[in-house]
């Protein structure tokens, strides 16, 4: 590893970042500031935009970041050297989350692997070392390879005919290959944490892991404006016991993290480039232990288009915008600890989440019991924003 726990910043931006639109938001002595990369260089653009909702909701927000204005917060080396937990001096600018006032949603079973894991977590009741064999006789039943298997097809209505018939069927096959997809609230506004900082579990789950997966910003209208990376850390036993603990699996004290920054679309990077990134996932713990694993967006069972039509419409608005976690298809099942009872996190493990037009998410795990409660919410953004002047300010 580095000398610091996330890595150099040359690792965290793209790989074509001096090509890229990237807008993120910075803690700065003042308060949170809404930021654009040029040229290695993060310009202060809270006067035009005070929020990062303010600027994803305009008309074009890519133009209106490019004509913005905005004085130099720093070298992004500078601020990303301040910004891991551990080192970090509040005196000074730190990375935060990019978004604020969205809505953070989330969709699972969109990968075939994950969805088999899903089952397996059910049919386990949350016992890990029970995964293997459970694992053995589902994909037996199933008889071959679901990646081709269209949701909501008739040949997805057949499958299921035979699971139910099998005695095999589960409400994770049903999102996952049904018609409808599998939309859930993920954290509230503002809990998101950002590259840098660490990311919870339950001190009680025994069985847990990363989730990485790519997410959409998405304005309130619909529209698909950008892209970054998120980990929707996933606690295996606790929502294996039943998905009605999809709550308390999922939502916890810094159980969300976004980052490093967003990806605005532009003529450069859209949707359908986004629908070819890979996404790389490694895990180093404290104890030597090393684990890496690579997703593909080509294998998603849902195009991520129709996931955000599923989430937002006539049905469902989001006056603010909303970011939407694509899912993964990362369900790690190779033993960390004990045979048979597969992966699960160290406290002090680094997660890295990585693709080449998006940059890197780094987080380092902790218990959500032992982080700092989250204190900052909607009104203290408010209030801050009105100290500064900032509230009503944006552009045209």
């Amino acid at each position: 590893m580095s000398e610091h726990w996330t890595g150099d910043a040359g690792s965290i931006l793209p790989a074509d970042a001096s090509g890229a639109l990237l807008v993120g938001r910075v803690q700065t002595p003042a308060g949170p500031s809404v930021v654009a990369l040029r040229d290695g260089i993060l310009h202060d653009l809270s006067a035009a935009f005070p929020t990062m909702t303010a600027l994803t909701e305009l008309a074009d927000p890519a133009a209106a970041v490019t004509a913005a204005e905005g004085p130099a917060i720093g070298a992004f080396a500078e601020v990303w050297a301040n910004t891991p937990i551990g080192t970090r001096d509040d005196a000074r600018a730190w990375l935060l989350s990019p978004i604020d006032l969205q809505v953070v949603k989330a969709s699972g079973v969109t990968f075939p692997v994950s969805m088999l894991e899903r089952i397996i977590e059910e049919k386990a009741r949350g016992e890990a070392e029970s995964a293997d064999g459970i694992r053995a006789t589902i994909l037996e039943a199933l008889g071959g390879d679901v990646r081709d298997l269209v949701p909501g097809s008739p040949e997805a209505a057949r499958l299921k005919q035979v699971l139910i018939a099998a005695g095999l069927w589960s409400q994770y096959l049903e999102v996952g290959i049904g018609p409808d997809a599998e939309i859930f609230t993920k954290a509230p506004v503002l809990a998101t944490v950002g590259a840098g900082s660490e990311v919870g579990v339950l001190a009680e789950s025994k069985w847990n892991n990363p989730e990485p997966e790519v997410v959409l910003v998405v304005a309130s209208n619909g529209e698909i404006v950008g892209a970054t990376l998120g980990n929707d850390v996933n606690l295996r036993d606790i929502e294996g016991r039943s998905a009605l603990l999809l709550g308390r699996a999922k939502d916890n004290n810094a159980s969300a993290s976004v980052g490093p920054l967003i990806r605005l679309f532009d003529d450069h990077f859209g949707l359908d480039d986004l629908r070819a990134e890979s996404v790389t996932l490694a895990v180093d713990g404290e104890d030597g232990f090393r684990m890496e694993a690579e997703s593909h967006m080509a294998q998603i069972s849902r195009d991520p288009a129709d996931l955000v039509r599923q989430a937002n419409g006539d049905h469902h608005a989001y006056p603010d915008g909303f970011v939407l976690y694509l899912g993964t298809m990362f369900a790690p099942t190779d033993d960390r600890d004990e045979a048979g009872h597969g992966f699960t996190h160290h406290i002090g493990d680094v997660v890295r989440i990585s693709s080449p037009h998006l940059g890197a998410l780094v987080n380092r795990v902790q218990h959500s019991e032992a982080l700092a409660p989250w204190d900052f919410g909607i009104g203290a953004l408010m209030t801050n924003l009105a100290q500064r002047g900032l509230l009503g300010r944006t552009s045209a």
